[in-house]
């Protein structure tokens, strides 16, 4: 991988959830003041699109077949948005980069991205003769397989999933080996019992729910997102905590725990209560989420909306002007639209006052 630095682009030898880790205990052991506190940030990329497992694990969960969701085959009856994205497993994960069946008659347009002709570019292409070597003794048999059985419709579908599965999972173990080794560091440094430590990420994920993979979309598979907390010493809270929060209270949270003071500017709100395990009376009981990024890849069209403990709305906006609203007690996997139906005319006007507030509020 490529890295940015104050002195121009550097390139390591090696994966990449282990280099970052590797730089990131270097850091903690050779180049930070140890008279003083720290924050480290560690920015994972491996589980973004194209989910390349490190050359030690591709042999990981080859024997296993995954449950596919019950809604997998979607039709987005009443969902005029969900129809007309582009990240479909079926018919947009592409069989080369995305699946690595790296084959001069199989036709993708991102097969640049993988390996360019002269051998030396992309994400298979940067990779060193031995990494190379390990990659091919791995995945050459699966595509000899691949082309004989030639897959097509529901099946080939079906083999993507399978194979995207089994891929993402693999990237996965090595970003869990690699927390394992940063935790390991930090007890070893005496650092582990007075430091907060956060694992999450920017936002969730599809694994084959609604037929796709990617995220963007305000259903709950994207929404939600991983938040798991180490508490140092102190802090006696254990086990899930219930109430809503974001990732706009990150920073207040890490600036009320340091004792500096919080910006005025910032949004979110510090989390210190919830971690103390109280229960303000004044926590926020709704969320608001904004997507802008369109047109651009995938085409999620442009869409707000609120969602609080258990319904949601929607609006999305731009080439098209549709309504959602779900209730999330009896339809947890958001298959039906329930705007403008009977008896749902008070939750709607609650609602979109809730969204109004939120706008005003956010100043968007």
């Amino acid at each position: 991988p490529d890295f940015i630095t104050p002195e121009g682009n550097v390139r390591y030898d090696g994966y990449v959830t282990n280099v970052i880790t590797d730089l990131s205990i270097d850091w903690l052991r050779e180049k930070r003041d140890s008279t003083k506190p720290f924050c480290l940030f560690v920015h994972h990329k491996a589980i973004h699109r194209n989910w390349m497992g490190d050359t030690t694990d591709l042999a990981l969960f080859e024997d296993q077949t995954f449950e596919m969701p019950d809604n997998f085959w979607d039709d987005y009856q009443g969902r005029i948005a969900a129809g007309k994205q582009e990240m479909s497993i079926d018919k947009d994960m592409t069989l080369i980069y995305d699946l690595k069946m790296l084959d001069d008659d199989v036709k993708d347009h991102y097969r640049s991205l993988y390996t360019r002709k002269d051998g030396t570019e992309g994400t298979y292409g940067r990779m060193n003769a031995a990494q190379k070597a390990a990659w091919d003794r791995h995945y050459q048999p699966i595509i000899q397989e691949f082309k004989k059985a030639k897959l097509t419709g529901k099946a080939l579908a079906e083999w993507k999933y399978q194979r995207y599965m089994r891929d993402y999972l693999k990237t996965v173990k090595s970003l869990d080996d690699n927390v394992g080794r940063l935790l390991d560091e930090l007890e070893k440094e005496g650092l582990l019992e007075n430091t907060l430590i956060v694992y999450t990420s920017d936002q969730g994920f599809y694994m084959g729910e609604h037929g796709w993979f990617d995220k963007r979309f305000m259903y709950e598979e994207s929404m939600r997102t991983p938040l798991i907390m180490r508490l140092p010493k102190g802090f006696d809270r254990r086990g899930n905590i219930s109430q809503m929060v974001q990732n706009i209270d990150y920073a207040p949270t890490f600036l009320a725990l340091a004792g500096v003071e919080i910006p005025s500017d910032i949004q979110g709100v510090s989390l210190l209560p919830l971690l103390k395990g109280e229960n303000p009376a004044d926590w926020r009981k709704a969320l608001y989420y904004h997507y802008y990024e369109f047109p651009a890849e995938h085409a999620v069209r442009r869409h707000y909306g609120v969602r609080n403990e258990r319904y949601k709305l929607i609006h999305f906006y731009n080439d098209i002007d549709a309504w959602e609203l779900y209730d999330l007690q009896s339809d947890p996997t958001e298959m039906k639209n329930i705007y403008g139906q009977p008896g749902t005319e008070e939750i709607t006007k609650q609602l979109r006052k809730e969204l109004e507030d939120l706008q005003i509020q956010y100043d968007d």
